[in-house]
Formats: C-alpha cells, structure tokens, sequence
C-alpha cells in the first residue's frame, strides 16, 4: 500500500500546480491555432508543443540537462538558430522588386519606427511605475514591431532572456494576425481614391543588380552599425547563394531542408522558454500589448510614409503597400494586394508590396543592430 501511495504521489497529476496546468492550456491553444486556423503553423505548433513539455510536472526537460534545455542552450543562447533562419529567407527573398523601385526603402524604414516608438512607451510606463522594464528589456520588446520572428528572438535572446518566451509568442501571434490587424488600419488612414491607385509595371531587373546588391547592402550597413552584421550577413549570404546561380545545391538546401531542421528545433527551444515561473508574470501582459501597439503603429508608419511620398512625387505609389513594410514576408505583401483589390478589381499590388516588404527584412535587421548596439 505504501509502494502503491509513493508512486501515487510521485505521478504527475499529483505534482501538477495551478500555474503549470494554466500553461499546458495556452500550449494546446497555441496548437488549436496552428491546426484549426492556420495561424504560422511551422513556429506555433512546435512552440506549442514544447510549452507543453516545458510544464510537464516532475521531470526536467526545459531545464538542467533536459532535452529542450540543451537545444535552447546550443541555438538561442548562441544566436545559432535565428541566423541559419535568416539565411534560409535570404536564399528565399527576391530584390528585384525593391531594386526596381528603390523609393519602397523608404516605406520599409517609416515602418521601424513602431520598434522604437514602442520601446520608448515601455521606458516611459517603466518610469511611471506601471511597469519595471530596463533598457535592454524595453529595446526586445519593442523589435516584435518589426514583425519579423528570427530577428525578434535574436534580439530578445542578446538582451532579455529572461523574456524570450512571451516576446517570441507575441512576435509569432501578431504575425499570424496580420490579415486581422492590418486591413483597418489600412482602411483608416486611406481614401478610396488614393486605395484605387494603379502603379506602373515594374522594370526588369538585371542579374548583375541583384548579384551585386546583397554585397553592396552588407558592406554598407556592416561598417556603419557593426552589431547588424550577424543577422544581415547570413540574409544577405543566403541571397547571394540564390542569385549567383553557381550553387544551387547549397541554395536549394538553406531554402528547404535546412531551414525546415532549423524551425523544428527553434520553436521547441523558444517553447522551453514557456514553463509557468517564467510566463506566468504581470510583465507578460505588458509585454503582449505593447507588441500589438508596436506592430499597428509600424503598419500605420509606412502608409502614412507612403502619402508623405506621393506628396512630393508626380508618380504615385499606392499607399497601401506601405503597410507590407513590416516585414512579415510575404503575407503582408498579400494582405496589401487584398485591400487593393477590395477596391479596384483590376489593381494587383503584390509585386509592387514586396518591395517595401523586403525592404522590411532589411529594416528589422538594421533596427536589431541598433538596438543591440546601443542597449547591449
């Protein structure tokens, strides 16, 4: 009978707590969205899963020598995972829009400026007591405005830590929800005249442009903002690879299996990140609104630049692919291309949005630099 109670007592319905179940309930629903709605599938269900593991009661797999722990501890606390990341979506991303329209640079850099708004608000509701964000927590917090997953984990990894779990669910909710969030306020701060703006055909853009480009984008940026290099290196790396045409083997492999191996074991060490004592504080709440305000103001941001351009310009860009400038590539680029055609039928925004979109990846790149820089 005694033999019968230990065992009892040592399972985990027993050892389970109020905090640990909450979490295994946020895991599943991280799932249901990833399985039933189809909200960024490939990072929220090994996320979900391995908050799941992470709060499994009386074993140790998200700590100590446990099997998420050792992952978190090989990719994230290296920044090893997030880069390869950003080397796959480098053999994945096309320039040939944003070099056929370089003004669209502009709208991806109008729409960082939801990452610093952002970490200036959390600075600010840290000096009014409502918070106790320092520097470094206020700078990851504010790159989820970039909308972009890798870069938001790269960052939150070098700075915060300790927040990198709730940044990383934030950053990857927001990002599934752009279909939801962005229309709007694309809505609200555009006419339906200027949405029924019709853009010219892009320009046809040389192999040797786009073979030059990722060259010329590290080298300028690197000697500028010198912490920017790790992330826009591997990007412009694994572009490089593409464009080049000479390895296609390699390129192949960053696009697919690599980056596939890469996600599986990113999501399950950002999950590791979940277990209740860290997840469960009242800085997560904080953490999950200012996240939402940093993303719709970077939306707002590049379609307000957009107007600001066609201000001065006979040639008018439709403002609505300003919004794609928050990275999140490429379902901003199509959210964009959907308003637009709410409006005129016959106006396909897509290529024209993934400019500025790209032009997003850079920008998020650059402002993780920054911050790392100057807030590390």
């Amino acid at each position: 009978m005694e033999r019968l109670l230990e065992l009892w007592y040592s399972t985990g319905i027993m050892q389970i707590t109020t905090a640990q179940a909450t979490m295994i309930g946020i895991g599943l629903l991280l799932l249901y969205f990833a399985i039933r709605k189809g909200f960024e599938p490939l990072l929220l269900l090994p996320i979900g899963f391995g908050g799941i593991l992470a709060n499994i009661p009386g074993v140790e797999i998200a700590t100590g020598d446990g099997i998420l722990a050792q992952f978190y501890s090989v990719g994230l606390e290296t920044g090893i995972f997030p880069l390869l990341i950003f080397m796959g979506v480098g053999a994945l991303t096309d320039f040939g829009p944003l070099l056929a329209n370089p003004k669209t640079l502009l709208l991806g850099a109008a729409a960082q400026f939801g990452i610093f708004s952002t970490m200036i608000g959390a600075l600010f509701l840290s000096d009014i007591g409502i918070f106790t964000f320092s520097l470094s927590q206020a700078a990851a917090i504010g790159i989820i405005g970039g909308a972009d997953g890798p870069t938001a984990i790269y960052v939150s990894g070098q700075l915060a830590p300790e927040l990198l779990g709730a940044i990383a669910v934030s950053a990857y909710s927001y990002m599934a929800l752009v279909p939801i969030i962005q229309p709007p306020i694309m809505r609200l701060l555009t006419s339906e005249a200027e949405r029924q703006i019709t853009m010219v055909q892009l320009r046809k853009v040389s192999r040797s442009e786009k073979v030059c480009f990722p060259m010329l984008l590290l080298i300028l940026v690197a000697f500028l903002i010198p912490s920017a290099a790790p992330l826009l290196g591997m990007f412009c790396f694994g572009n490089l690879m593409k464009e080049s045409g000479v390895v296609k083997r390699l390129s192949d492999t960053a696009q697919n299996s690599l980056i596939n191996i890469v996600t599986i074991f990113l999501g399950l060490s950002v999950g590791s990140k979940l277990g209740a004592e860290q997840f469960l504080v009242g800085s997560t709440l904080g953490i999950l609104a200012l996240g939402m305000l940093a993303f719709s103001v970077g939306t707002a941001a590049g379609v307000i630049m957009a107007k600001i351009i066609n201000a001065f310009t006979q040639q008018k860009i439709n403002p609505l692919i300003g919004a794609a400038g928050v990275s999140a590539v490429p379902m901003a680029a199509r959210v964009a291309n959907k308003v637009g055609l709410e409006s005129n039928p016959n106006n396909f925004l897509i290529m024209h949005a993934m400019g500025p979109n790209v032009a997003g990846v850079i920008g998020s790149a650059v402002a993780a630099g920054i911050l790392i820089q100057f807030a590390g």
